[in-house]
């Protein structure tokens, strides 16, 4: 099975490492080859997604990713800059369904920005529409207004939107999710103000009824905010567009302690998935040795579940995780009175000790 390995920028190359030593300790014969991407496929090749880094994660079962951006890139031409690398894997490859488990280890309880016994126990499962939506929906720009209340003036302008198809395969997801949990899908939308939304809405009622096991609900995605915060516990699987949940699974990371402890999987219709931890590449602590390697190590987690048919590997690295968080290991972003600080080489190394 062959991985492939996209470090990236920032603190992706040292919490890669970290993931890529465990998959190394499981005694699996992995074929894992390592390519630039972002800012160092812009430095390495002239462009964000190189063509022989593309090509590699064409050809691989599944792609293994850290992090993309850095403040120095800002200047850049936008197809330059290294944020079109994700988008540009997520659409060559047509990742369309981003699953994006909150999880509040029993350990970390004190870590969350809530009280207790608002998150304990948490263990919710965001599904992300990952193609569509206003991130790719064209026309897009900026031009000179020849209507609106500044005609004549500079305008940004994007364009939301959705098919049925799109709308169709995520829910299917979304709904084959919820028959291995608790059984409720809660779809979020903007259904009163967006015809998108109006679109999603009668779309996910539809796909509904071919599930009559699973519960389904629809929430405003303001609602939703709100009551990710009020009553997380709620939730089992929430269904949502791309850019309603890019906000809401950001908000429910921070609901399990730290962003840093958040894994994500990205798939196509055949489970070929792209894996990173949902956080950014951080280039203020690149290189200091202190980021939380745990949501790449979950993420390979994720990896070996879904794409390569490993689920007793990913048992294997979920429950050493949870050893080591047990055992009083923190990062800094993590950390509680009591705990063992460590860094993101001592923590890795925790985890393969446990393994």
């Amino acid at each position: 099975m062959k991985i492939a390995v996209l470090p990236g920028d920032g603190i992706g190359p040292e919490i890669v490492t970290e993931a890529v030593n465990v998959l190394n300790a499981l005694g699996e014969s992995f074929e894992m080859e390592t390519a630039p991407v972002g800012g160092a496929g812009y430095e390495a090749k002239g462009h964000p997604l190189p063509e022989d880094t593309l090509k590699l994660a064409k050809e691989a079962d599944a792609i293994l990713f850290g992090a993309v951006g850095d403040w120095k890139y800002d200047a850049l031409a936008r197809e330059l800059r290294p944020e079109q690398a994700i988008l540009g894997l997520r659409k060559h490859l047509s990742l369309f369904a981003n699953l994006r488990p909150a999880i509040c280890y029993p350990e970390l309880t004190e870590a969350s920005s809530l009280k207790p016994e608002i998150v304990a126990g948490l263990n919710i499962l965001i599904v992300r529409e990952l193609n569509g939506d206003i991130y790719f929906g064209s026309p897009k720009g900026i031009r000179t207004a020849t209507d609106g209340l500044f005609p004549g003036t500079r305008e940004g302008f994007d364009t939301m939107r959705y098919s049925e198809p799109e709308v169709e395969r995520i829910a299917h997801v979304a709904f084959q999710a919820a028959q291995k949990r608790d059984k409720r899908v809660c779809s979020v939308d903007k259904a009163n103000v967006l015809e998108t939304s109006q679109l999603w809405k009668e779309v996910m009622t539809r796909i509904g009824k071919e599930y009559p096991d699973v519960e389904l609900s629809h929430m405003y995605v303001d609602n939703a905010a709100m009551q990710l915060v009020k009553a997380p516990k709620a939730f089992d699987v929430v269904v949502t567009g791309n850019l309603f949940g890019d906000i809401l699974s950001d908000e429910a990371a921070m609901l399990t302690g730290s962003i840093g402890m958040l894994p994500s999987a990205s798939l196509d219709k055949n489970n070929k998935g792209l894996y990173e931890p949902s956080h950014g590449s951080a280039p203020d602590i690149a290189g200091k040795g202190v980021a939380n390697p745990l949501a790449t190590i979950l993420s390979a987690a994720m990896m070996l579940r879904y794409s390569l048919g490993k689920a007793d590997q990913a048992d294997r690295i979920e429950q050493a995780v949870q050893k080591v968080l047990a055992q009083g290991y923190r990062t800094g972003d993590i950390k509680t009175e009591g705990c063992k600080l460590v860094g993101t080489r001592e923590m890795g190394e925790a985890v393969l000790k446990a393994l």
